[in-house]
């Protein structure tokens, strides 16, 4: 009789997937029509042009950024440009050798130096060496935060100490006081994988996105906290609710967006990998045409070596956990865009914000005149 349901299950699942599989298809855009780590407008003839050897449209990109004070964009568009350096740094080499003091070129020059570093088994010896750039890039305009997000990330790498750190950070919040890349680069540090536990680690995000302006992807921090507890394994178990919040809030993010915006695109894969774990398969279908076309390397090269190839199996998969979740004849129904922009109200307040010490966790964020939270700019 046991296996007589089994069987019965099983066949009904199947047809389940057989019959609703294609449906869920809608809203989706076809497997080659899916880009990995697409450029925006912006980017793009920067990219082309530093392809033909040409570094003008990528001096100019960045100049523009950094005087109109576009932090996020400048610190993404400096990551972009580091990443195609390592392969082709012709165009590079000839700006530094051009214009020496360049903020702009120090910028690029500290964040491929870094990266490299990372990338050598003598990781602690060479990134110690690279300390003269980023000071040199730091300096190139006393407002830029994206120098310290890069001091923070080479920190990590020489094993710098908690106090050491605490004051990299206090030099970046100062200027920026929700700078997401800074966030970023101390919720890596505070990870179980690294100098904390994946209590101080939500702790950071919870509190981060409690503070963060509305539709700032800070506000997504906690989902990053759930990855990176889902990732590395290991020590106390988290809540499944607290998951569950952080997922939630990423969601009503996420929401905050249009539909195929790259912007927020890297927040949307992460959130659905984020949801997959958790077996919340509507949510992460909705997801994955919120995200239209856009894939993003992190975090798909996290689980493989081919993140495109990972991202378009992972579509497969959800389409079908979906189908086979419902009834015989369900007709599957695409959200109207009105209702896409209203996403769950699930996500919840993080613990008490405080200070750095033993009640506040570390890192705290900055108190502006009224006692309330310094607000940012950056969104």
């Amino acid at each position: 009789m046991v296996s007589t349901m089994a069987l019965l299950r099983a066949l009904i699942r199947t047809a389940r997937m057989t019959r609703n599989t294609p449906r869920l298809a809608v809203g989706l855009p076809d497997d080659d029509e899916v880009l990995l780590d697409a450029p925006d407008e912006r980017l793009a003839p920067a990219l082309l042009a530093a392809g033909r050897g040409e570094y003008a449209p990528a001096a100019k990109l960045l100049t523009t950024t950094r005087e109109s004070a576009e932090w996020e964009n400048r610190d993404r568009y400096a990551m972009r440009l580091a990443t195609f350096a390592r392969s082709r740094d012709e165009w590079l080499r000839e700006w530094q050798d051009a214009a020496p003091h360049d903020p702009d070129a120090l910028l690029v020059k500290a964040e491929l130096a870094v990266r490299r570093g990372w990338e050598s088994p003598a990781r602690v010896e060479l990134l110690r060496q690279v300390g003269p750039l980023i000071t040199a890039a730091a300096e190139g305009d006393q407002r830029d935060p994206v120098p310290w997000r890069i001091a923070l990330d080479h920190a990590r790498g020489t094993n710098a100490g908690h106090t050491e750190f605490e004051q990299l950070w206090g030099e970046a919040v100062r200027r920026s006081p929700h700078h997401y890349g800074c966030h970023v680069a101390a919720l890596q540090y505070l990870s179980a994988a690294w100098y904390g536990s994946h209590r101080e680690c939500f702790d950071f995000a919870e509190r981060a996105a409690q503070d963060a302006l509305p539709g700032s992807l800070v506000q997504a921090l906690p989902v990053r906290a759930a990855f990176a507890y889902l990732t590395e394994g290991g020590g106390p178990a988290v809540p499944r609710d607290r998951l569950d919040a952080a997922a939630d809030l990423a969601i009503a993010v996420s929401a905050t967006y249009a539909a195929a915006d790259p912007w927020p695109a890297e927040v949307r894969n992460l959130l659905t990998y984020v949801l997959v774990r958790l077996e919340r398969w509507e949510d992460a279908l909705e997801q994955l045409r919120r995200t239209g076309p856009y894939a993003t390397s992190f975090p798909w090269d996290r689980v493989s070596d081919d993140p495109l190839g990972q991202f378009l199996e992972l579509r497969d998969g959800i389409r079908l956990e979906v189908a086979a979740g419902r009834p015989l004849g369900s007709v599957a129904r695409v959200p109207r865009p009105s209702e896409r922009r209203s996403g769950p109200s699930g996500g919840r307040s993080g613990p008490p914000a405080g200070r750095f010490g033993p009640s506040g966790g570390r890192f705290g964020h900055p108190q502006n005149e009224r006692g309330g939270r310094s607000a940012s700019g950056d969104h």
